[in-house]
């Protein structure tokens, strides 16, 4: 598995380049991604089953729709800090070729920085460099990605 960061300030773009990669890259294997949030939300909706378990201290909570299966842990940012929240994020990861990750700058993974990002507040390595996620060159960004090592 590939791991690359997107890193810049809020307003630069990362999004719409997470939005453009993703498709780019699943043309070469299946694409994860990973998003840090800054404050705390409520991905669970309270009185719900799912919220109901958890609150009465389930280790893990399993919700499966029709479509789509939400895991539900009481851990995050607060467990570890955020180098160990990203690394129990990618653990989940076991059947993706690569794994966008929006945010987490310290992390060691390889980066591609959108926007004016200084260098020495970022973790790992630069991969590229765009001014805003709209105009970057999508194939220059999965030519550069799909060169990376594994994980």
């Amino acid at each position: 598995m590939k791991v690359v960061g997107i890193v810049g300030p809020s307003d630069a773009g990362k999004t719409t380049l997470v939005e453009r990669l993703v498709p780019a890259l699943a043309e070469h294997g299946p694409v994860g991604t990973v998003k840090s949030i800054h404050h705390d939300v409520e991905l669970d909706e309270p009185g719900k089953d799912t919220h109901r378990h958890r609150t009465a201290g389930a280790a893990r909570v399993v919700g499966v729709t029709p479509s789509l299966t939400a895991t539900f842990r009481p851990v995050g940012k607060a467990d570890g800090g955020e180098a160990g929240a990203l690394e129990r994020a990618l653990a989940e990861f076991d059947d993706a070729a690569f794994v966008l990750v929006e945010g987490f700058a310290d992390s060691p993974h390889p980066k591609i920085a959108v926007g004016d990002v200084a260098e020495d507040a970022l973790g790992g390595r630069v991969l590229a460099r765009v001014p805003d996620g709209e105009s970057a060159d999508t194939a220059e960004l999965v030519a550069a990605v799909r060169a990376l090592d594994d994980v």
